[in-house]
């Protein structure tokens, strides 16, 4: 994240509801820049979508007036996965589209992210344009040129069809047993759409959101009722998106987890000649990902944590597919974002055409023991300024030896350190990532 940035982390700008800048005022004043420094680029309106926390009516409210009062036209989506606001940006030729949303968070946090008119992320210069222009006073045009607002009510029904054609034509999903949990966020009338349409017998957990509950207990970060349903219910599998859908956990017939990791091994594997030589990860994927794609001879490329990172290597390298232990998956011959519904299909697509279990397609992939723990700051720190922590470390991997990983990393996204450490035995990286994470509370505690 470049250090010229005020308010843009590494996926939009996200906090606490009320707490500065996640307030009204602010988001107003951020639709009014946004709409200043878009208007300049091309015509088209710009899409609100947002997600099921109680906190998206009043932030939609706040852009819808920015935005207005900057001239600019503006198409209501209603709740809607991140993914699918990308796709329509692009399907409408839209300027832009604007996700409300605190993706994995809970649901007293909020956030604001972009996405341009060819559906990607915006660039870095827009970023910084619009926090350019976020300095400069509120000014409304004159009443004639004020933006219009519409709702798109066919908006759920758009992206449930585009999904649907991730996957071949003549392919379906019948006679696949399927438990799906939207964790009460943005895909509730999405997926299981896309999933029964598509043949599959389902049913369906977190369907109900009533702007609390969004991945509370329940969703990607919450697998514990999905993988109970599967077991009960003798499913073939198990899928489990976040609040605002673009990450995917799935769950096996015996219960067991398949995260970022494996649903990437398990794409790759499909075809791998055609992935253009590599895939990419970040510091968090597993050593044994690693190991795994260099035996479908492939390179496997490491960026920092963030779909962000991940998508610019992509783009960088002339590459295809990309993902995150946490479950964002990128594949750009599909979408032009990460993609929880999407991600999926292919999965099970790979299931169907294989005749194998979901099980089984994991099997060329043996993770190293890997653990983490998340330390509490009260304050943005660099954990390896911190005074002992880089001796600390530097011990924790001669320790683990040659076939071990320490990673101490701010997160971007919650204010937070997060300590992890990899190895091929479980009890010593469990012991030593204890040690790190009181090592680093001590030395947060101190440098308070």
């Amino acid at each position: 994240m470049t250090t010229q940035r005020k308010y843009f982390g590494t996926d939009g700008i996200r906090g606490c509801v009320g707490d500065p800048p996640i307030t009204p005022d602010f988001v107003m004043k951020l639709g009014w820049a946004a709409g200043r420094t878009l208007a300049g680029m091309g015509k088209g309106p710009v899409l609100i979508g947002k997600d099921t926390r109680i906190s998206g009516y009043m932030f939609e409210s706040a852009l819808e007036a920015g935005l207005s009062a900057a001239g600019v036209d503006i198409r209501l989506l209603g709740p809607m996965p991140t993914p699918g606001i990308a796709f329509l940006a692009q399907n409408t030729r839209a300027q832009a589209g604007i996700v409300i949303s605190a993706s994995h968070n809970p649901y007293q946090d909020n956030g604001i992210k972009f996405f341009s008119g060819d559906g990607k992320k915006l660039a870095d210069e827009i970023e910084l344009a619009i926090e350019k222009e976020l300095d400069q006073p509120f000014k409304v045009v004159n009443s004639d040129q004020l933006g219009k607002v519409r709702r798109m009510n066919d908006a759920p029904r758009r992206y449930i069809e585009f999904c649907k054609t991730r996957i071949e034509s003549r392919l379906n999903l019948g006679g696949l047993k399927l438990v799906i949990d939207c964790a009460h966020g943005a895909t509730y009338h999405i997926a299981p759409n896309v999933f029964e349409e598509l043949g599959a017998n389902i049913s369906t957990i977190g369907i109900n959101p009533d702007g609390f509950n969004i991945n509370h207990e329940v969703g990607a970060t919450h697998p514990e009722k999905l993988r109970q349903q599967v077991v009960n219910t003798g499913a073939d599998a198990g899928i489990a998106f976040d609040g605002d859908g673009d990450r995917l956990i799935m769950v096996d017939h015996k219960g067991e987890i398949i995260d970022g990791d494996e649903i990437l091994f398990i794409i790759a594997s499909v075809k791998p000649t055609a992935l253009n030589g590599a895939i990419v990860g970040t510091v968090m994927s597993n050593l044994g990902l690693e190991e795994a794609v260099h035996a479908l001879n492939l390179e496997f490329l490491r960026t920092s944590v963030g779909d962000r990172y991940v998508m610019e290597k992509l783009y960088q390298d002339n590459l295809i597919l990309g993902g995150e232990t946490s479950g964002h998956i990128i594949n750009l011959h599909k979408t032009t974002t990460g993609d929880g519904i999407v991600s999926a299909l292919q999965v099970l697509e790979a299931m169907i055409r294989s005749s194998k279990k979901l099980h089984e397609l994991k099997a060329g992939l043996m993770k190293y023991p890997q653990k983490m723990i998340n330390v509490k700051m009260h304050r943005p720190i660099d954990p390896l300024q911190l005074d002992g922590i880089p001796d600390v470390i530097e011990s924790a991997e001669h320790q683990l030896g040659e076939h071990g990983r320490v990673l101490i990393r701010s997160s971007g996204t919650e204010p937070v350190i997060r300590v992890m450490v990899e190895g091929p035995d479980e009890v010593q990286v469990s012991q030593i990532v204890r040690q790190l994470a009181d090592e680093i509370e001590t030395a947060v505690a101190r440098a308070a």
